[in-house]
């Protein structure tokens, strides 16, 4: 059985104003160091520093960039902008266009395109009703407006029930619908039992089906279920999608094209931010001071890439790294160092963020204090003159409630629930989190006086939660490993 470009789009797992150019062609055309695949790990990303660099034997690689890369990127861009103009009144290869550009991150230069397209999509679906019998667009439908917050009713999968209100199972062949209707499910509300229902039923054939499906299509099917485009974060799987991309001809050709060319761009950004961020650690010289804490630069700055993506924001990723840094930091002060009595006087110096108290703390404390007193009065002194608003005081007041034990889920349920079996545990907890997706979708849809990318940062923090915990059983992240080097150190063949 042979998928369609449609199929694909709606099935792989995902990959989320060009700014390019003010930020400057010199940028890219700086060498970049980048270490080898086999010599690396998030264990030894402190080495991302010149002289250790050179010490542990890695290659440096230079990404640069020629005008004739920059016109071709360019009139990719355009030559997309006019096959929008040329589809978005097509009701479905629209939709689909939108999909497959979301899943390779490069929706940021589509974004007035993209809602001119939804935005007819909705009027269409409000004034006539659905009356449309296809379970896959409907389902795309359906999800492309809910995640940039239109108010969909979930009474449009009506069609697809029987009079009992059961799915109806001739669309259980229908594979290509079923993905759609599984994507869609993730975007459900408290009380949404027709979502609930949904996700059941498609998982469950989809399941079902995956002996009966070539490896391709298997493969897609399972990043799928595993990886749902909602909960999961675009740029990290835009690899994914291009590894696997099967499709003809036209425009999806020229958005493949283009991804790998911005795809190089954005790793070239971010390149040039982890040679800030190493720079701004060496010379901190926390590492030698708090030898027993975490030096893991890197790692640290995926939080801001994952939270955000655009590329335009370059300076608030790195900006962003410095707090995330001492969050480490102290979380290993409480965790494996600090004894109860400095703790106690580090907690009241923080609250209170009083000098006199501060000078009672062990030099390591002192040194902790002193560089988040510096990053929080150079952060706020930047917000001041960027939006006449110093946030000071706020910044001092605020992210974490330490009690000094730390443990996993599993262990902390199955402490509060005496009785219930590992499995039980992982299932009630699995719950859990579904609970808590359903919260922040209703936020999401309801009314509130925060920006698109200020909510769209929010979710790509809980889409990051995962990667940043999965430990296996050498508490090694090697999920988080494999997006590291996709992201910072596999470039696309120029």
């Amino acid at each position: 059985m042979g998928f369609s470009p449609a199929f694909y789009a709606c099935s792989i797992p995902p990959v989320g104003p060009n700014k390019f150019t003010e930020l400057g062609q010199s940028k890219f055309n700086n060498v970049v160091l980048v270490p080898t695949a086999q010599k690396w790990s998030i264990a030894h990303d402190h080495t991302l520093v010149y002289k250790p660099l050179r010490k542990h034997n890695h290659q440096s690689q230079h990404l640069s960039f020629t005008d004739e890369f920059y016109i071709k990127h360019a009139q990719r861009l355009d030559e997309i902008r006019n096959v929008f103009s040329e589809v978005g009144e097509d009701t479905l290869e629209g939709l689909m266009m939108i999909d497959v550009i979301q899943r390779l991150g490069i929706d940021y230069h589509f974004k007035e395109e993209i809602e001119a397209v939804l935005q007819r999509q909705y009027m269409k679906a409000s004034t006539h009703g659905e009356s449309i019998q296809d379970l896959y667009e409907v389902a795309l439908r359906f999800r492309l407006l809910r995640q940039e917050g239109y108010h969909v009713p979930t009474d449009v999968f009506n069609n697809f029930k029987n009079k009992e209100g059961k799915f109806k199972q001739n669309i259980s062949k229908d594979i290509k619908g079923l993905l759609a209707l599984y994507e869609a499910s993730q975007l459900s509300i408290e009380g949404e039992d027709i979502l609930e229902e949904a996700q059941r039923f498609s998982s469950t054939l989809l399941n079902a089906g995956l002996e009966h499906l070539d490896h391709h299509e298997a493969t897609v099917v399972g990043h799928t279920l595993d990886h749902p485009h909602h909960k999961s974060l675009p740029r990290f799987m835009a690899k994914s999608f291009l590894k696997d991309f099967q499709g003809p001809n036209g425009w999806l050709t020229v958005l493949e094209e283009l991804a790998k060319s911005d795809f190089n761009m954005v790793q070239s950004i971010h390149q040039q931010e982890l040679l800030q961020i190493s720079k701004w650690w060496q010379d901190l010289g926390l590492a030698e001071e708090l030898k027993f804490a975490r030096d893991q630069p890197l790692k640290w700055h995926m939080w801001p890439m994952a939270v955000l993506p655009d590329p335009s924001l370059s300076e608030q990723r790195v900006e962003l790294t410095k707090p995330i840094s001492m969050i480490y930091m102290i979380d290993d002060i409480f965790d494996v160092h600090g004894t109860l009595d400095e703790l106690t006087l580090f907690t009241e110096a923080v609250n209170r963020w009083d000098i006199a108290v501060f000078e009672t703390l062990p030099n390591y404390m002192k040194i902790c204090f002193k560089t988040l007193d510096e990053i929080t009065n150079e952060i706020s002194n930047k917000v001041y003159k960027e939006h006449g608003w110093n946030p000071v005081d706020s910044l001092r007041k605020t992210d974490e409630n330490q009690d000094g034990h730390d443990g996993s889920y599993i262990e902390c349920y199955i402490k509060e629930h005496q009785g219930s079996s590992m499995e039980n545990a992982r299932q009630n907890v699995t719950y859990m989190i579904s609970d808590l997706w359903k919260c922040l979708n209703k936020e999401c849809l309801s009314q509130h006086p925060f920006s698109t990318s200020f909510t769209k940062g929010s979710l790509n923090i809980a889409r990051m939660v995962p990667l940043m915990y999965s430990y296996d059983d050498n508490q090694s992240l090697p999920h988080l490993e494999e997006h590291m080097k996709s992201l910072l150190f596999e470039a696309f063949p120029l």
